[in-house]
């Protein structure tokens, strides 16, 4: 083989082979990081979500919102900060606010998640303290190697019947 041969060869060796392993390096890049498949893992974001709004901690509501997040409950559409500025307002006029996740489903497709569970609680004031439940569901994405909330649904239970 003539040097001008091996160099054609080599050459378009070369045009072949380096679109392919870039293209396969882009593909690599652009796949999905799936979450492990650990519900409790979502269960924890719910309740470090009400541990934030319990303590009023700006930045663990900001370890955990998604960028995007927004809630509905009673009856609004609160975006980003603005469900863990109301509470904290309710917080300083007196009120309080217990929060817990039971009966939790945890549904997980690869990096996202749906989360649906009865939130038994209570809500307080100086007239008394009133046991409360709602029924919530929430949307989480996986995102830098944790969950975050990207959306919630709160609408409160109906009282249980009076026998």
């Amino acid at each position: 083989m003539s040097s001008i041969s091996r160099f054609l060869a080599t050459a378009v060796t070369i045009a072949l082979v380096v679109p392919i392993v870039a293209l396969s390096s882009v593909s690599a890049a652009r796949a999905k990081t799936c979450a492990p498949e650990h519900n409790e893992a979502v269960v924890d974001v719910i309740n470090q979500f009400f541990e934030a709004a319990s303590h009023d901690d700006e930045n663990l509501f900001k370890e955990i919102l998604a960028p995007g997040f927004y809630a509905f409950d009673n009856g609004k559409r609160f975006d980003g900060m603005q469900l863990p500025l109301l509470i904290k307002a309710a917080h300083g006029s007196g009120k309080t606010y217990t929060w817990s996740v039971t009966d939790p489903q945890v549904r997980i497709a690869c990096d996202w998640a749906w989360i649906t569970y009865t939130n038994r609680g209570s809500v307080g004031d100086a007239s008394g303290t009133q046991p409360m439940s709602w029924l919530e569901s929430a949307v989480l994405h996986y995102q830098g190697q944790r969950w975050h909330l990207q959306f919630l649904h709160s609408t409160r239970a109906a009282p249980p019947a009076q026998g």
